[in-house]
């Protein structure tokens, strides 16, 4: 053929500069771009056997090689698929964002539907000149009669088209690298990027050094490593020698594989081992931690979606929490943690998901706005929930083991995802504090005996009455009738240590109560009972409830709220406080003399208010909004305060009783610590005397 020279068929002589710049975000994605052209020219030459319209040789084997060469400051990657003829270069090169993948399908839509075409867009060829400042192209098609083609161009809009001198059906691109990107002619630095883009693309990829030297010859009777390729030499006989010269090997490093064409995510569950799971994921998150457990999603209606998630063992606190979900798209990496696809508290596993049939935009590394994305972040969703229900239901043992590391993400995903949080719902866990794990639906029955028997009502006389019980809360998020039930208490803790005296309380009087101490627990607990009608989380510290409290007749009830009215103003008199509320009552536990109760709204709307006192904005008076100081009636110290109302010592038994109940409830500020510790030693010094 004769040369022929011409001009670029694009719109603007500014198309190149934007495509070097700007067409991608990361210049080694070249890599992945033009290999996937490889491959896709595989597939085709592939199905041109298949349909009978070319017949592949039978020692056929696909690959793409990546060849660099360090002292010319060359890439070369080729691939031995189906070439391109002369009109072919002209259609798909020199007309850019002509995509030959796009029109190979439309010629082939219906012979050429059971292996799926990488390319769409028609550019992928040009992130090349992003590092190059030249590329050629050497084709030769599968055409019979066709001849090779050889097209160069600088970057620029010009190119040149000649005839061409490669012998075998396939293509090689040659990139001549700018000098600001020579590194990725580096052999490290190349294996790097193709395995980050190309570790499970459908055809072997082979790395190796064009220009590298021979190793100095060896005896056949030296042992050749795996990795190395032989050539045979013949020393030539010298003058006076008897004996024929031993055969020497020249060798150098056989071309590496860099990829694995079959990924564990396109095998069926079934034909997978447990110890296959585990390698590739330490293959692929380098990760030597075993993960908890993981889920292998295999779908192919209404769409085609593969993938193992893998659920990791978690160390840390949440918000230091990152995992890795890799995206691909016919077995081709497009990018980690994409949130459109990934619900973004399942971004805190680690995992791969294949999906053909997502929109992609240009670049292949960000998705086209589309319901269908949507609907495949929600089958994701929907898988995880079915497989944690299942878990519960039929390994519960060991999915309590896992549940103090799967808990975290499963809470977030229930505040983020209102259709997760339905699903999970009776499958949440809750530990106790004997660290037994319980779902809602068994928490909210724990306490029920207990509650009843505090419910007996005592005649004039103390004697125990039945009195009749209403079974209020069977199951969570069961709302029938639920505005005539009371609604059902679930205690919590938050921090065991602080709260010892009133978890004591609750064991003595076989009351069951929760650790919550988390910090998205807060948040989560509020999400559940506005999701559950009926039913109210409570801290342990926040009300008295009448299981604690002595039975009384009517009577004696009357004569304790008139005294709580005069020890109340004694109280608040000596504690200099007029908000703080007082409670006097006969407790089960006659040694506690005095304990403080925030109510939890109080607590919450406290909570929240440091939130914002972080972002420098003032509290007020929250933090002391809502406390109850509860009197022990039955304490020797409290019945003292009641009968020596203006005794000397009574003032500073009150502040002390105060004190004391404020440290089971949160530790003491600076100044009050400091007075409560001088306040000991003067008591101390009193009963020394």
């Amino acid at each position: 053929m004769a040369s022929k020279k011409g001009n670029l068929s694009i719109n603007s002589e500014n198309m190149f500069p934007i495509i070097k710049k700007w067409l991608y975000s990361d210049h080694d994605i070249f890599y992945r771009e033009v290999i996937s052209n490889a491959c896709d020219a595989i597939t085709k030459i592939r199905k041109m056997d298949m349909m009978g319209e070319y017949e592949l040789p039978a020692d056929f084997k696909p690959r793409v090689d990546v060849i660099l060469n360090d002292k010319d400051k060359t890439i070369k990657i080729v691939d031995n698929g189906i070439g391109m003829t002369a009109e072919e270069v002209e259609e798909y090169i020199n007309q850019v964002a002509f995509s030959g993948a796009t029109d190979f399908l439309n010629k082939y839509k219906d012979k050429a539907n059971a292996d799926q075409i990488i390319g769409h867009f028609g550019l992928g060829f040009y992130s090349t000149f992003m590092v190059s400042d030249s590329v050629d192209i050497d084709t030769l098609s599968y055409k019979s009669d066709a001849a090779s083609v050889h097209w160069t161009c600088d970057g620029g809009s010009d190119f040149e088209m000649t005839d061409g001198d490669k012998k075998e059906v396939g293509t090689t691109i040659t990139l001549h690298l700018s000098d600001d990107c020579l590194e990725f002619c580096n052999e490290y630095k190349a294996r790097e990027v193709v395995q980050k883009y190309c570790s499970f693309m459908p055809y072997e990829i082979y790395l190796s050094r064009e220009n590298e030297q021979d190793t100095e010859t060896i005896k056949a009777s030296e042992k050749l490593d795996s990795d190395i390729v032989i050539e045979e030499v013949h020393p030539e006989k010298k003058e006076g020698e008897e004996k024929e010269p031993e055969l020497e090997y020249k060798i150098k490093r056989r071309p590496q594989l860099l990829n694995d064409t079959h990924p564990l995510w396109g095998k069926t569950p079934k034909d997978c081992t447990d110890e296959e799971y585990l390698e590739f994921y330490r293959k692929v998150f380098r990760d030597y931690k075993e993960p908890l457990f993981w889920i292998h999603l295999n779908m192919d209606y209404p769409f085609n979606l593969k993938g193992i998630l893998y659920f990791p063992k978690i160390n840390m606190e949440f918000e230091s929490i990152e995992g890795t979900i890799k995206l691909y798209n016919n077995q081709v990496f497009i990018a980690d943690n994409i949130k459109e696809v990934i619900p973004e508290y399942l971004m805190l596993l680690k995992g791969v998901i294949d999906c053909p049939d997502l929109p992609l935009n240009v670049s292949r590394s960000a998705l086209q706005n589309d319901g269908f994305v949507k609907k495949i972040s929600e089958y994701i969703s929907k898988k995880v929930a079915e497989k944690l229900a299942g878990l519960c239901k039929t390994d519960k043992e060991n999915y309590d083991k896992y549940w103090d590391d799967i808990s975290p993400f499963i809470k977030y995903g229930c505040l983020r995802d209102d259709k997760f949080c339905e699903k999970m719902n009776d499958y949440i866990l809750f530990k106790n504090l004997d660290g037994k794990y319980l779902t809602l639906p068994d928490a909210l029955q724990i306490n029920k005996e207990a509650e009843a028997e505090a419910a007996k009502a005592v005649d004039e006389d103390g004697n125990a009455v039945e009195a009749e019980v209403v079974d209020d809360g069977a199951k969570a998020g069961d709302s029938k009738d639920s505005e005539e039930k009371e609604p059902r208490t679930i205690y919590y803790v938050t921090d065991e240590q602080q709260q010892s005296q009133y978890i004591k309380m609750f064991k003595a009087q076989k009351m069951e109560a929760f650790i919550m101490n988390h910090n998205i627990d807060t948040p989560f607990m509020q999400q559940l009972e506005n999701k559950n009608e009926g039913i109210r989380f409570q801290r342990i510290d926040a009300d008295l409830t009448d299981t604690f409290k002595s039975r009384t007749s009517k009577k004696v009830a009357a004569e304790l709220e008139e005294k709580e009215k005069e020890l109340g103003e004694k109280i608040k008199k000596a504690l200099k406080n007029d908000k703080l509320n007082i409670k006097l009552e006969k407790l089960k536990d006659k040694k506690m003399a005095s304990m403080l109760t925030v109510s939890e709204d109080s607590r919450r709307m406290a909570d929240m208010m440091k939130m914002y006192a972080m972002n420098g904005m003032s509290m007020g008076d929250f933090g002391n909004e809502g406390q109850t100081l509860v009197l022990n009636a039955n304490h020797p110290l409290v019945q003292y305060v009641m009968d020596n109302k203006d005794a000397e010592n009574t003032t500073m038994i009150c502040e002390q009783l105060y004190d004391l109940a404020r440290i089971q409830n949160a530790p003491l500020e600076g100044d009050a610590m400091a007075a409560f510790v001088a306040r000991s030693n003067d008591i101390m010094m009193a009963l020394a005397k």
